[in-house]
């Protein structure tokens, strides 16, 4: 079996990629992955062969560029979807299934590629917020109004957004391969019957939805930690992590997070993620790390403050390791939510925070009663989404092809 996994976003989604595409291999499937170019050097640490699509995420997320002018935004638009219209269809050619996570337009695109090969197309989604549904609102990834509040009606206007942003730039292209045109580009690119690759107990399905939950993709990672990391960690006790992965202008909130942390006579490490954070001094008890083996770092620290990005808190979760979520925007406030209400740790009131706000938090987080939330959560999480999920793609190949002859 050939299988396309394509994504369009961060670290944290190609990460979930390469946990899927190496259980697929392991299955003797043969995988090719489309990814931005930045995912070369991951992809290639497990032998996964990458087509490269798209530009540089991190410039994509760089903050300080003005706003785009109308026609801009109407030319951006057909860049971001005719780029997957020109490249995904040579690495999908041979393909007997299609998975696509991240950007929804990319996902669009994908799915006419692989309506024109008419192989099985599927999309996934990291986090329920993402997924339509009346028991939440939209991720805040968009300004909305004000006074709107009720669940469904923000939907109906993401939907209705989103269609007139895309559909025109998805259907010239569908045109172009002798397709029909989409009415619907956003429900479309979800399918009827989307994937929820989250933890059910972390992150469950929305009450009603018709969607699939298989459960978060990990990748088993036997990775050392650094030498000099470890040395630090056996130096003290537990110190508290502080890192905001692919995120941007965070050097503030760092800051405030380590003086935090120190007010309460705490190490920390500080992971330097997209924005290269660094150290506000030459004190020896902040310690800054770059790619580390993430889940074994945090069964190591007393707490973990973050950004709220599902990597981070499923990793944090299966660590048993409490949590203080800032969240910044997406789907990070839902994750906030979710990690207060199972009492795993600490949801920031609001995307800023002050010295004082995250001792508070501290306080909590550092408390034994949230630390046993925390090791009782990690009990519940499941280690099996990525061999849920490739069950469902042989499954569903399996259907396409027809029987043999005896």
């Amino acid at each position: 079996m050939r299988v396309l996994l394509s994504t369009s976003g961060s670290r944290g989604d190609v990460e979930s990629v390469v946990a899927l595409a190496t259980r697929l291999r392991a299955l003797d499937a043969e995988v090719r992955v489309c990814a931005p170019p930045s995912s070369a050097d991951r992809l290639a640490e497990v032998g996964v062969p990458l087509v490269p699509v798209g530009g540089a995420m991190r410039m994509m997320l760089t903050d300080g560029m003005p706003p785009p002018t109308a026609v801009d935004q109407r030319r951006m638009t057909a860049d971001q979807v005719g780029v997957q219209f020109d490249q995904v269809p040579a690495a999908a050619e041979g393909c007997d299934a299609v998975v696509a996570t991240a950007e929804l337009s990319a996902a669009a695109a994908v799915r006419s590629v692989a309506e024109k090969l008419g192989v099985p197309y599927f999309y996934a989604a990291y986090s329920p917020a993402y997924l339509p549904s009346p028991h939440h609102r939209p991720p805040l990834d968009e300004p909305t109004d004000p006074d709107v509040t009720d669940h469904q009606t923000l939907w109906d206007q993401r939907r209705e957004r989103f269609n007139e942003r895309f559909a025109a730039a998805v259907n010239d292209r569908r045109a172009a391969l002798g397709l029909p045109p989409v009415a619907d580009v956003f429900g479309y690119a979800h399918t009827e019957q989307p994937w929820l690759a989250s933890d059910p107990t972390l992150a469950p399905l929305p009450p009603g939805h018709r969607g699939v939950q298989t459960g978060a993709w990990f990748l088993r990672d036997d990775r050392p930690l650094p030498a000099a990391l470890e040395a630090f960690l056996d130096a003290g006790s537990p110190p508290v992590y502080v890192g905001f992965g692919s995120t941007s202008e965070t050097g503030d909130t760092a800051r405030t997070a380590i003086a935090a942390v120190r007010g309460r006579g705490r190490r920390v490490v500080l992971s330097q993620g997209w924005a290269d954070l660094v150290s506000p001094d030459d004190r020896d008890d902040c310690f800054a790390v770059g790619e580390t083996n993430f889940r074994l770092l945090f069964g190591r620290v007393a707490a973990v403050i973050h950004h709220g990005g599902a990597g981070t808190v499923t990793a944090a979760a299966q660590a048993g390791c409490p949590q203080i979520v800032i969240a910044q925007y997406t789907d990070q406030p839902y994750f906030a939510e979710r990690v207060a209400r199972l009492g795993a740790g600490v949801a920031h009131d609001g995307p800023v925070p002050t010295v004082d706000s995250l001792s508070a938090g501290l306080a909590t987080a550092l408390a034994p009663e949230t630390r046993a939330r925390a090791a009782a959560l990690a009990r519940t999480i499941r280690t099996d989404g990525t061999a849920v999920a490739a069950r469902l793609l042989f499954d569903a190949v399996n259907r396409q092809r027809p029987p043999v002859a005896v």
